[in-house]
This record gives structure tokens, C-alpha cells and sequence, in this order.
């Protein structure tokens, strides 16, 4: 309040305000007219203009910068090109550590592992050029295929199964191991760089890294030939880069399209482009990067102050330029190179269109007849589903009519030729009709397929008809759906049901031609059968294996029109010579095939849908539910498991986030002033936007049917890990009142302390990363959930018996050591390798150990053991499930104990117990082999197992439990085994009509001896009733057994007969399968 100036006269104007009106009196100035108040502000002259600067910024009355562009605030230059010195010596330590763990003894396992069936054998194929189709962009498989030819792999070596050896062959397969690897290493440095760009502590990227480094999951994965490893660094490498662009951005107008604003934001593409040629995940770390432009474009459209229109544009031009352009360019590329590489065919060429396959080596087509008519000799394929064609062979349904099958077949073949014939004989000079399936070939006028026309199909390898009835299909027992067959014999006419209408469809067919006749290629038509209405109709459904899991095909009504529909590609006629019109496919340039490939790419992706043994679904991969068994053998494993607390940590980091976010916009609803602190507004950006990459890496996942592995979570873990560090540095270094912050030491000890603790937690699972040798008990003491299901008895009870046992340097297949090795059908049995038996060293002049009488044996331990090839102990249940399947052969041991005169037992000397006391087996009655009744031909050998499926449950889950290559249920690039089965089909035919003659001359011999047998059976039961009487008489001659000599005391199974104990014996002790 003024103070009271009555009887003084008026207060001088203010400085700066002379020359105008005094002030009006202050309150008490009674006597004087009062005058309305006016503001101090009015009366000062207006601020000068502001001159423009890119950036404009001022200072409140507490003294900070008030920013007034877009800005943002708190934000400092964090270039990783301008760090402390001590900072690049960390990531070099860094380094070097990430590279001692990933490539420690990377050449173990010396035998295929997992998935690297499916990536080492795509490097053989881009060594030897063939052609092979695969879910997955090119990228990573043509880099490790370089790896390998850069270290003098041929490519014959065909990864074809786990557990298959690399060093016999000599496989450089630890140069091939090493690209993944030299992958995970970068991802240390690659950590350490993005928490300094965010803006964290030296200690905080450290220890980011170091969870890197000792993350048992990804140190797995970065050992073997797999894409997990490349896609991580890429998508770590991308982070980084736009990590980066975002400093350079938060900076304001002053480093936008400066030098580095560009660097980064170019890199930024080229790590999108990269990623996404490895894996499709890379589609969402695109997703991560697109969202968090388009909300940087929304803040510089609101700073109309700084941004005008045309340089927003621009803003927006660079990003397309940047972020579209340069990673669709470069995915393309890598396919441009991929089909550069792969010009032969291969196993992968099934999958795509005939175009497509025309433009691999030999594998084009010859031109031929553009018109079909009536005695053509055509190939006929299905306009969906990969194009199969019509195909029969001479093998039966087992079901409905039981006739010929009629099947769709991926690949040329003569049983794919049929001959087309007009419902009715044409007529010859005479007036009568000319019969015969070669009736049409010399015809004076052509007959043409028009719209409409009926037509049989004449099969000619098997001279049967395409047919259809009203019988349910052995698959699709649907009631719109009838059984399509081959039926009829040599000279047969055909019946009713072997009629078919031929119905163009004219949008589908090109050239006004083709939409009147039927032309090769061009017509697109459906084949209606004439007395059902149904139409010849193919879906992608197997048949079993008595078809050789081959496309069916039906009869359908109201099936849909892209699974009914056909085409001419062969086409060959007698009238048809030169002279005529001829066609071919067209060859598809760059594009073209680019755009099939994807598209097959994501159609076969999208169908894994089968379940597979170590398969997991994404609700399962935060908490660390259950990892995947890679490789077994030798009494060690292979299996993906993460690091524990890692895992949990991330977890509990991603929540407290959530949860701080669900807090913040509740109080924010509630005008609450919480994001007016700079620190706030931070904690929720910054962390938020590694959540956000976090989401995008692992929510769309729930979406997919498809096969879902473990380690489909990496990426999303990556930024889990980048989040868990910021939380961290946060709350011990930039949220003030809480007591952490003010005390560094606490700071330092805590990051040790975590530090510390993730190291054990890895040494600990280490083993099962490495395959190195490990204990039951400390396998079971760190297997904390029975979901963890790696195999603890894989393990020897002590490191002592891993030294003395041998390890062979070839490997004998990839099974798990505690499970019986399946026996595939129509295979022969595995070769059994026997166990080496154990032999005492007998030298010339060295008397061998004296005989120990006084001794005593108390108990010879006789008992039968089963092993499978690899040595392994099969329990009972495994053997009773194996009887009648594999031949077992047989080794004789016998294990004796002995005590002293005292009663003391006594260890085995070296070379073990002299023969007396151990018991050998008795001679063979007639050693020299002159005894006519005991001359023993050649022993036989085992007859291959034939048509044996597996049935019993203890099978079913011993294949379970075996490591499996991730896509074994639908593999992409699996060959085409029903080639080989109508390869065996036709070389079996030989034979099967040779054993048709034999039984047609055996069925007199068989019809005679039929009454020779009836007349036999009275004889039969007379000798069963003279040997029942003669059954006391044989008991009572039997002779009494001797007493053993009390010294010795026989312990024996029950499949060990009891002996006099002079004549000891010895008993199987290993059944080897």
C-alpha cells in the first residue's frame, strides 16, 4: 500500500515517461480530482520488433532458457563422435569381453545343430546356384554362404539332418559359425554407444552391455549358422543409428539438415533395409521407427513460429527419402542378387509359377500348339495352389470305389498326359465309326475345344479315363464333394460318368481367342462333369502316404473358382506340325519374379501352422517359461535358455513404466501439473519410446498361427534391456528426493552388485549354451521349473567320468543321449556299433596275476541292458516298444565280485579277474566243425524293415523330444518326395509282375496240397495224445542237479537259467540295438 502524500505535490513522472500526463495521485490525495488508474505498462512505448533467429529463446525471471521452438527441453548434444576418451577404451574392453564369450570353443558341437539344416544347407545352394524357396528375405543367408566360399566350402555337403558330422567331411563350419558370432559380439558396443546417446552415466552403458555379454540366449544363438544373431544387430544397429537423429532433432532448428542430422537419419534407412532383408521381423522395428517420425513431423507442424510450411515439406521429403526409399531400394537389391545367384533349378522351384521356372537353366519349356483339339495329347494343371498337375498312376483309393487314383503332381511327368476325345467316334469314309483312342489324328478338318464342348479324358499310361460318381472322397468325405478316379482297361469304351463340359472363363482367359477355344496357356476353363453337375475341383490337402502325400483332387459343387479352374500347358497333336501357331510362357522380368517370390514368401509363412516339439507361444516368453533343445549328445546338450534375472529385470522394468504411464494420465486428467518438470517429461519420452519398440517387437506376435519359437522374443529383449538401463540410470542419477542420486557410491555398488549376479546366473546355465560337459546335480540344483524341460540325466554324475570316457571325433547322429533313435519306414535298421569290450593285455614274458584262491566269489551280477547305436541305456519300456522292429545283437560280460578269506570285498586288479574265477562260456560242442548235425550255414542277414510306421506312445514321445530344425513340420525347401516315390513306383513294376506270375503258377500246387493237409490233421492229433502219455515218463528221467560248491554263490536275472556251479556261465550283459 502507498504511503499517505497529503499536502505534497504530485510524484515525478517515471523515468522514460516525460513528456507525459502525471501520475494520478495515490490514495489519501483528498482535495484533487481523482483520476482513473492507468497501468505502467501502457505508458511505456511498444518493444521493439524481435529479430528473426533460428532459434529464439529467452529467460524467465528465475534465470532458465524458455524455450520457443520445437526443441525440446532438457535435451544435450550427445554425439558419440565427440565422447571422453575413457569412453571409447570402455567399448573397446567391451568388445574384446563380447568377443571372448561368443567365440570360446565356437567349434563345439562338431555336428549339425537345429536350424542350421535349413541355413547351411540354403549355403550349399547359393554355392551351386539351384534354385530353393525359403520364408525368410536373402540377406544373411547369402552372407554366411560367403563366408563359407570364402573359406573353401564346395557346397556338397548338404546339412541334411541334426547331429550330422562336419569333420570327416571337412565342413568349415567354424568360419561359417564365426559371421553370426562376429554379429553378437557388435551387439556390446552397439548398446553401450545407444545408452550414451540417450544420455546415460558411462557406469549405466556399461552395464548395458555387460547384460548383453552374459545374455545366455542370445549368446546361444550367436554361436551357430542362424539368422537370429544378424537380425539382432541389425535392429540394434538401426536403434543406435536413429537413436542418434533423435539428439540431433530434440536439438532444434539450429542442427536440422546439418551433417550429422543427415548421417544418422541415412543410416537410420539403411539399418531399416538391412533388417528387413534378414527377417520380416524387421517390418517392426520399421513400424517402431515410422511412429516415432510421424510424431516428430506432428511437433514441427505445430511450431508455426520456427517451421513454415515449405520447410516442414522439406522436413517431410528428407524422412520419405530417408526412411522409404533408401530400404525398399536396398531390400530389392538383395533379391536382385539373390536371383542372380540362384539360376539353376532346385528343390525350391515347385513353389512358383511356371513363368518363374522358365527363367531358371533348362527348365524352360519347348514352344507348342497354341490350339487344342479334339486326340491332343495334353498336360492339364491347376490354376491355384502352385499349379500341380492333373496327374493318375496305377495305385488304388483304399477306400469308396477302391479305382485308380487321380492326384495333383508338382513336377512333369508322363503320367501327367491325357488324351482328349470328342463323347462320340468320328465317322470314317464308310459311315461308320472309327474306333480307337488314335481315331482323331488324322481327321480331315481339326476339331477345336470350343465353350461347351464334352470331352473324355483318356489316360494313356494306364488306359483308364478320368471318372467321377457320387462316392464321398477318402479325405474330404464332404457331401458336395465327390471322388474323382481313373477308370476302364485296355479296349474299354467308357460309360457315362466319363463325361466332361468344358466352360471357359473368359475373365480369366486372355486374347479374344482364348475366350472362344480352348488355347494353350491362354484359356483359363473348368471342367464340368456331365451326370453330377460337380466340378473338377483341388485344394491344398495332402493325401496320406498310399498316395505319396500327393494334392487331392474332387468333384465339387459350389466349389470356389480359383481352386476349379485350368489350363492347357502341354499340347501335342499329330495334325499339329510346323506351320501352326505356337506358344510359350512369358518370362517375367525383375519385378515380376520379386513380386511372386514375396508373395509365395507370405504364403507359405503364413501356413506353419503345425505344432512343433519345442514351439511356444508369446504369453510364455517375458517370465522365461521354456526354452528349445538344439542338440544332445555325448552326455552333454545344447539348449536355448535364456539368462534368468535378465529376462525378469526387463520385465519388471517394461511394468513399472506401464504402470508409471496409467498414473501419469490419470493425475494429468486430473490438471495435474505434473509434465511442467523437465525430469518428468523425460522418464516418460525417453523410456516410453523403448517400451513402444519393446510393444511393436512382441504384441504383434499374438496375432500369428503360425509356428512361434523362443527366440522370436530377441528383438523385443533388446529394447526391453535399453529401457531396464534407463529406468536405472534415472532413478540413482536424475530423479532428485528420493536419496540415491546424492549418494554416487550407492550408484556404483548397486550397478556392481546387479552386474555380479547376472555373471553367476550365466556361468551357471553356461553348459547348456557351450555344450560343455555338466553334473546331474547341478543341472537339477538351476532347472528351477519342471517347464524347463532340458534333459538333466543327459549329464554324468561326475566330471571325472566326461575325462575318462572317449569321445568320438565323428558324430553318430542328433539324438537326445537318453532316447531311442527312431527307425524310419520303408528304411533298413541302424548298423549296430558294439560296445568295445574291455580285454586283459597279454604279453610275451610277463607272467600274468597269480591265482587267488583264497578268494572267494560271492556273487556274479548277471543282468540284460539295451543300448541304442550311440551307447545309450534304453529303459524297458523303450525295448518292449522296439521287439519285432530291429534286430538286436549281443555282447557277453560278466561283472564278478570277490571277498577275501576275511569277508572282505575286493576291487578288481587291473585286467580284471582271472579267468576261474570270472567263468567263461563252454565250447561250442563241435569247435572243429566235422559234425554234419552241427555244420551251420552263413548266418542270414537282417531283412530291412518294410512299411513300418511308429504307433506306440513311448515312440511318439521319444520323437518329441528330439531337437528338431524350427520348419521341420512345413519345410519350405524340403525336396519333393513324391518324385522319388513314382521313381520307385515305375522301378518297381518289374517285379511286381514277376511275383504275379509266381503266384499265378503257385495256386495249383497250393489247391493240391489242400486235401494232403485235411488228411494230415488226424495224424497231428494222434501225436499230440502219444506225447502227452509220454510227459510223466520224461519228468521222472530227469536227472538231479549237483549241490554248488559252497564258495560260489550266482546272483541271476530272470533271463538267466540256473547252472551246476562247475559250469558257470556268462550272461548277456548289453543288447545293443
Amino acid at each position: 500500500m502507498a504511503r499517505s502524500t497529503r499536502g505534497k505535490s504530485p510524484q515525478p513522472p517515471a523515468k522514460g515517461q516525460r513528456g507525459k500526463s502525471p501520475q494520478p495521485p495515490a490514495k489519501g490525495q483528498r482535495g484533487r480530482s481523482p483520476q482513473p488508474p492507468v497501468k505502467a505498462q501502457q505508458l511505456q512505448p511498444p518493444p521493439p520488433e524481435p529479430v528473426a533467429k533460428p532459434v529464439a529463446k529467452s529467460k524467465s525471471k528465475s534465470g532458465k532458457k524458455k524455450i520457443t521452438s520445437y526443441q525440446s527441453e532438457g535435451v544435450e548434444d550427445n554425439d558419440v563422435f565427440l565422447l571422453p576418451v575413457s569412453d571409447y577404451w570402455m567399448v573397446l574392453s567391451v568388445t574384446i569381453l563380447a568377443t571372448i564369450v561368443r567365440v570360446f570353443k565356437i567349434f563345439q558341437p562338431t555336428s549339425v545343430v537345429f536350424d542350421e539344416v535349413h541355413f547351411g544347407g540354403f549355403a550349399s545352394k547359393y554355392i551351386k546356384g539351384k534354385f530353393f524357396m525359403d520364408v525368410h528375405p536373402p540377406l544373411a543367408k547369402m552372407l554366411i554362404a560367403l563366408t563359407g566360399w570364402i573359406a573353401g566350402f564346395d557346397g556338397k555337403f548338404d546339412f541334411k539332418e541334426i547331429g550330422k558330422d562336419y569333420l570327416e567331411p571337412g565342413v568349415p563350419y567354424v568360419a561359417m559359425r564365426m559371421f553370426p558370432a562376429i554379429c553378437g559380439v557388435l551387439l556390446a558396443p552397439c548398446m553401450f554407444l545407444t545408452l550414451k546417446a540417450v544420455g546415460c552415466r558411462t557406469m549405466t552403458a556399461t552395464l548395458g552391455a555387460g547384460l548383453i555379454i552374459f545374455e545366455n540366449g542370445l549368446l546361444t544363438q550367436a554361436r551357430l549358422i542362424l539368422l537370429d544373431s544378424p537380425l539382432v544387430a541389425a535392429t540394434a544397429f538401426t536403434a543406435l543409428a536413429f537413436s542418434c537423429f533423435t539428439n540431433q532433432h530434440e536439438l532444434g532448428p539450429e542442427k536440422a539438415f546439418s551433417l550429422s542430422w543427415w548421417f544418422w537419419l541415412v543410416l537410420t534407412g539403411l539399418g531399416l533395409g538391412i533388417t528387413a532383408s534378414i527377417k520380416w521381423v524387421g517390418l517392426f522395428t520399421i513400424a517402431w521407427v515410422g511412429s516415432l517420425t510421424l510424431v516428430q513431423l506432428w511437433v514441427l507442424l505445430g511450431d508455426s513460429k520456427n517451421v513454415s510450411m515449405r520447410l516442414w515439406s522439406k522436413h517431410f521429403v528428407a524422412r520419405i527419402f530417408s526412411l522409404i526409399v533408401i530400404p525398399v531400394t536396398f531390400y530389392m537389391a538383395m533379391f536382385a542378387i539373390h536371383f542372380a545367384i540362384l539360376k539353376n533349378p532346385g528343390d525350391g522351384d515347385g513353389f512358383m509359377s511356371s513363368e518363374f521356372q522358365a527363367t531358371l537353366n533348362s527348365k524352360g519349356m519347348q514352344d507348342v500348339p497354341a490350339d487344342v483339339i479334339m486326340g491332343s495329347r495334353v498336360s492339364i494343371r491347376h490354376v491355384n495352389t502352385r499349379g500341380g498337375y492333373l496327374h493318375s498312376h496305377p495305385l488304388m483309393y483304399p477306400t469308396g470305389s477302391k479305382q485308380q487314383q487321380i492326384t495333383l503332381y508338382p513336377h512333369k511327368d508322363d503320367n501327367n498326359i491325357w488324351l482328349l476325345e470328342n463323347q462320340t467316334q468320328p465317322l470314317g469314309i464308310d459311315g461308320q465309326p472309327i474306333n480307337g483312342t488314335t481315331a482323331w489324328d488324322a481327321l480331315p478338318e481339326p476339331e477345336y475345344i470350343k465353350h461347351g464342348s464334352v470331352l473324355r479324358l483318356f489316360h494313356r499310361p494306364t488306359n483308364r479315363r478320368l471318372h467321377s460318381h457320387d462316392v464321398r472322397p477318402p479325405i474330404t468325405e464332404a457331401d458336395w464333394q465327390n471322388e474323382v478316379s481313373a477308370y476302364g482297361y485296355e479296349g474299354f469304351e467308357g460309360d457315362a460318368n466319363d463325361y466332361f463340359r468344358v466352360e471357359i472363363v473368359k475373365q480369366r482367359s486372355h486374347g479374344a481367342i482364348a475366350k472362344e477355344r480352348v488355347r494353350v496357356i491362354e484359356t483359363k476353363f473348368r471342367l464340368v462333369h456331365v451326370m453330377t453337375g460337380c466340378v473338377l475341383f483341388s485344394h491344398k490337402v495332402k493325401l496320406p502316404d498310399w498316395a505319396s502325400e500327393q494334392q487331392e483332387v474332387t468333384c465339387a459343387r459350389g466349389g470356389t473358382l480359383p481352386n476349379s479352374l485350368w489350363y492347357v500347358e502341354f499340347n501335342e497333336h499329330p495334325q499339329l506340325v510346323d506351320g501352326v501357331e505356337k506358344v510359350n510362357y512369358r518370362k517375367p522380368g525383375f519385378f515380376g519374379k520379386f513380386w511372386e517370390l514375396n508373395k509365395v514368401m507370405w504364403a507359405t509363412n503364413a501356413g506353419l501352422t503345425d505344432s512343433h516339439a519345442w514351439d511356444s507361444r508369446p504369453e510364455s516368453w517375458p517370465i522365461l517359461r521354456r526354452g528349445i533343445n538344439f542338440w544332445g549328445k555325448h552326455h552333454t546338450q545344447v539348449y536355448l535358455i535364456g539368462n534368468p534375472i535378465i529376462w525378469w529385470s526387463t520385465t519388471l522394468a517394461v511394468a513399472l513404466w506401464m504402470l508409471f504411464k496409467g498414473v501419469a494420465v490419470l493425475r494429468w486428467q486430473r490438471n495435474c501439473n505434473d509434465y511442467r518438470h523437465t525430469t518428468f517429461k523425460r522418464f516418460d519420452y525417453e523410456i516410453g519410446t523403448y517400451v513402444l519398440g519393446w510393444a511393436l517387437h512382441y504384441f504383434p506376435f499374438y496375432l500369428m498361427k503360425r509356428q512361434l519359437f523362443l527366440h522370436h522374443y530377441f528383438p523385443a529383449l533388446y529394447f526391453g534391456i535399453i529401457a531396464l538401463c534407463q529406468v536405472f540410470d534415472y532413478l540413482t542419477a536424475r530423479v532428485p528426493g528420493i536419496g540415491v542420486r546424492e549418494n554416487p557410491i550407492i550408484n556404483r555398488i548397486t550397478a556392481v552388485s546387479f552386474l555380479v549376479l547376472t555373471t553367476a546366473v550365466f556361468t551357471l546355465f553356461a553348459p547348456l549354451a557351450y555344450g560343455s560337459p555338466w553334473t546331474k546335480a547341478e543341472c537339477k540344483r538351476v532347472k528351477l521349473f519342471t517347464t524347463w524341460d532340458f534333459d538333466c540325466n543327459t549329464f554324468f554324475d561326475s566330471y571325472d567320468k566326461y575325462t575318462l570316457t572317449e569321445v568320438p571325433t565323428v558324430s553318430d547322429g542328433a539324438v537326445p543321449t537318453t532316447e531311442v533313435k527312431k527307425v524310419e519306414p520303408n528304411q533298413p535298421a541302424p548298423p549296430v556299433e558294439k560296445a568295445p569290450e574291455v580285454k586283459a593285455q597279454q604279453e610275451a614274458g610277463i607272467s600274468g596275476a597269480p591265482a587267488m584262491e583264497q578268494h572267494r566269489v560271492i556273487a556274479k551280477e548277471e543282468k540284460v541292458e539295451y543300448r541304442d547305436q550311440d551307447g545309450n541305456l534304453l529303459d524297458p519300456e523303450q525295448v518292449k516298444a522296439l521287439e519285432g522292429k530291429v534286430e538286436f545283437k549281443t555282447k557277453y560280460e560278466t561283472q564278478t565280485r570277490v571277498v577275501d578269506e576275511a569277508g572282505n570285498e575286493l576291487n578288481a586288479p587291473e585286467g580284471g579277474w582271472p579267468e576261474d574265477l570270472v567263468g567263461v562260456a563252454p565250447p561250442h560242442p563241435d569247435v572243429e566243425g566235422v559234425n554234419s548235425e552241427t555244420v551251420k550255414g552263413k548266418d542270414e542277414e537282417a531283412v530291412p524293415l518294410q512299411n513300418y510306421q511308429a504307433s506306440q506312445d513311448g515312440e511318439k514321445e521319444a520323437e518329441e523330444s528330439k531337437p528338431k530344425p524350427a520348419s521341420e513340420q512345413k519345410d519350405a525347401t524340403a525336396s519333393q518326395d513324391s518324385k522319388k516315390e513314382a521313381e520307385v513306383v515305375e522301378e518297381s513294376k518289374p517285379v511286381v509282375e514277376e511275383s504275379k506270375s509266381v503266384i499265378e503258377e503257385a495256386k495249383p500246387i497250393i489247391e493240391e496240397a489242400k486235401p494232403i493237409i485235411e488228411e494230415a490233421k488226424p495224424i497231428v492229433e494222434e501225436a499230440k495224445s502219444i506225447v502227452e502219455e509220454a510227459e510223466p515218463v520224461v519228468d521222472e528221467s530227469k536227472p538231479v542237479a549237483e549241490e554248488p560248491v559252497p564258495v560260489v554263490e550266482n546272483q541271476e536275472t530272470e533271463e538267466s537259467k540256473s547252472e551246476p556251479a562247475g559250469e558257470e556261465k556268462e550272461a548277456p550283459a548289453h543288447e545293443e540295438l
